[in-house]
């Protein structure tokens, strides 16, 4: 599983929700302004408002969805990438050793 391309993909929802409930704002803002319930000042200001409290509530999402997608790879038992570099380390010493003893081994 490509944890960087699932977050990303979530992301992209994310964002195309953002676009759809921006226009769904502004749509409904224009029609209480044309019924007179607000005016454009008021709408203008309604639309901000939620805009700058959906972008507040999205960062939190991110991080959240951020931190809940390492829990699920962790459950999985995906190894974290420092990690897989440990073990790539521990690796390269293993072989590094078994050359020298057979290198030691045909003298």
């Amino acid at each position: 599983m490509d944890s960087n391309n699932l977050l990303k993909q979530l992301l992209m929802i994310g964002i195309g929700t953002t676009s759809l409930v921006t226009e769904k704002l502004r749509e409904v803002s224009d029609q209480w302004v044309k019924d007179g319930k607000l005016d454009p000042e008021q709408a203008n200001s309604f639309v901000n408002d939620m805009l700058q409290q959906l972008k507040s509530e999205q960062s939190n999402f991110e991080s959240q969805m951020h931190r809940q997608l390492r829990n699920v790879l962790q459950d999985l038992g995906v190894p974290r990438q420092n990690e897989m570099d440990e073990l790539r380390g521990r690796l390269d010493r293993l072989e590094r050793q078994v050359r020298d003893l057979e290198n030691k081994l045909w003298r």
